[in-house]
Formats: structure tokens, sequence, C-alpha cells
């Protein structure tokens, strides 16, 4: 049966041992409809979210069949085409008026193999400029790594702790800045960063990251809220479980963005953030010792 399947996976996965207990009584007697994929979707993750509020714990269907999970090779050509039809996580570079630099990040940051040289060339496209703009209003995910990856252009040349993913065993994995990355931002041109309510996920903490390093401003509207990592299991040809398997610890904060989202430093609408942040004084500059 589909939501004892479900409940299982929750009971055996879910980051938070005491929640998934909630959660999955939270699904005893659960109606689903009959034979239609995408309102089943929305029944189960509305009852998989109703405890915590958890955006990444959800069922996804896909109509055109889930995306793979087991074989590496089939899931970096899955990669692949991803890259092929949304774009390397970068999707423009501008130089605007007074020298300002322009990147548009999104709308999934992908695997590092990818997002890396996209990332150099639009940094080294914009050697020189005085000010630099991250857009990430259409950012909703994203690797950590590559997330990493990109926090290292605007950063110096020690490494930086970002982050640690902490799963429900306790054991760690650590998220640091790679200074070998080139180009990388001179620390003193100051960084500002668009956000809109559907920045999320891996969007979000790069956003995260960058406000906790006092690297970048904040400009827009405040995030998702969706700082947990997840796992994907399949539930049939198109409909797939994301179950969240750890947690965000930011090295500077102690704490994430999980169901409050990234605050903005400069709160207006999303539409309107780079008209805001540039008729306002230059984001914060880089003045850290490890920026420099």
């Amino acid at each position: 049966m589909l939501v004892t399947r479900i409940q299982d996976l929750v009971r055996d996965h879910y980051v938070f041992p005491d929640v998934a207990a909630q959660i999955c009584a939270a699904l005893d007697g659960v109606r689903l409809p009959g034979d239609d994929d995408a309102v089943t979707a929305d029944v189960l993750t509305t009852a998989l979210q109703s405890i915590n509020g958890d955006r990444h714990l959800r069922v996804r269907h896909y109509p055109d069949g889930v995306p793979p999970t087991d074989d590496d090779a089939t899931v970096d050509a899955w990669f692949d085409e991803l890259v092929r039809t949304q774009g390397p996580g970068i999707t423009e570079v501008r130089r605007l008026d007074g020298n300002v630099g322009l990147i548009g990040v999104g709308p999934v940051v992908p695997l590092p193999e990818h997002v890396g040289p996209a990332a150099a060339a639009a940094f080294g496209l914009l050697c020189g400029v005085t000010r630099m703009v991250l857009d990430l209003r259409a950012c909703v995910g994203g690797v950590p790594e590559s997330v990493a990856l990109i926090v290292s252009h605007l950063t110096g040349d020690e490494p930086v702790h970002l982050q640690d993913l902490v799963n429900r065993d306790g054991t760690t994995t650590a998220a640091w800045t790679t200074p070998s990355v080139a180009p990388r931002l001179p620390a003193g041109v100051p960084v500002d960063v668009l956000t809109s309510a559907r920045t999320f996920s891996g969007g979000e903490e790069l956003a995260y990251d960058l406000q906790a390093l006092g690297r970048a401003r904040i400009v827009g509207e405040t995030t998702g809220g969706g700082a947990h990592p997840r796992d994907a299991f399949d539930l049939g040809p198109h409909l797939q479980l994301h179950v969240p398997i750890a947690r965000s610890v930011n090295a500077v904060t102690g704490t994430n963005w999980e169901g409050i989202g990234v605050v903005p430093d400069l709160p207006c609408r999303a539409e309107d953030a780079l008209e805001a942040a540039l008729s306002t004084p230059a984001g914060v500059p880089g003045v850290d010792a490890r920026f420099s």
C-alpha cells in the first residue's frame, strides 16, 4: 500500500526521528484519489507537511517519469540533459551602467563539473567591476558543493568553513570554499544578492552563506525556508518521495533558514529588487580578512 510504504520510508530516513513518528501518524487515514497521480501527490504532500511544514518533505509528480536515483551513469546523463535544457546554473551575465556586474543564478545549481566552468566564465567576463549583483530570484535549488564553489569566487585565498550537513545519526559533512577557483572578486567589491519568495533550498543556502559571512547584502523578499537536504525514493513510474535526511548548520550562525527563510537586509518586492539595490549605497564590502 502506498501510504504504508511512505510511512516506512519517513520513519527510517527523516532527519528528526521523533518528528517522523508524528508525520507517520498524520498519514493514517489519508484517503487517496483514484488514478490521478498529480492529485495523489498533492494530497500526500499536504499530509506530510502538516506537522512541521518541511517543504522538502513531499511527493513529487513527474509526468515524463521520475528522475533516476540509483545508477550513477543514468544520474549523470539526467544531469547532462538538465543542463542542456536549463543551463549550467548561470542564466545571465551583464555589465550594467556604472561598471556593475550582474550574474543570474538558477533555476537549479547543478553539479560542480557543470557550474564550475560557467561560474568561472561569468566572473571572468566581469573582471574589473566595482560592484556585483547576484540574482537568485529564480533559483529554486542546487547542489551544496556547487553552492560552495560559487561562494569561493567571492572569498579570499584561505578556505572558509560555510556549513555542516548533520545527518540523523549525528555524522557530519563539512562544506568549505575552494580558494583555488579563479577569478575571485576582490574583497573591496561590494555584493548585493537579489531574492524572491520563490528562492529556495540551494538558492537560499547561497544567499544565507553570503549574508552570514558579511560578504553580501540581501535585497528583495524573504525566501521559501527550505534548509534540509533530501534523498529521493521512487513510489512508481511517475511519483517520487523526497525525504530530508540531514539538517544544515551554518558555521557562523550555528543554525539555518528552515521554516524562516533568508530575511533580506533591504526588504522590497522581488520585481523591484534590482532597482532598489542600485538606487541605494553599495552592499556590504568584504572587509573580513578571510576575503582579502
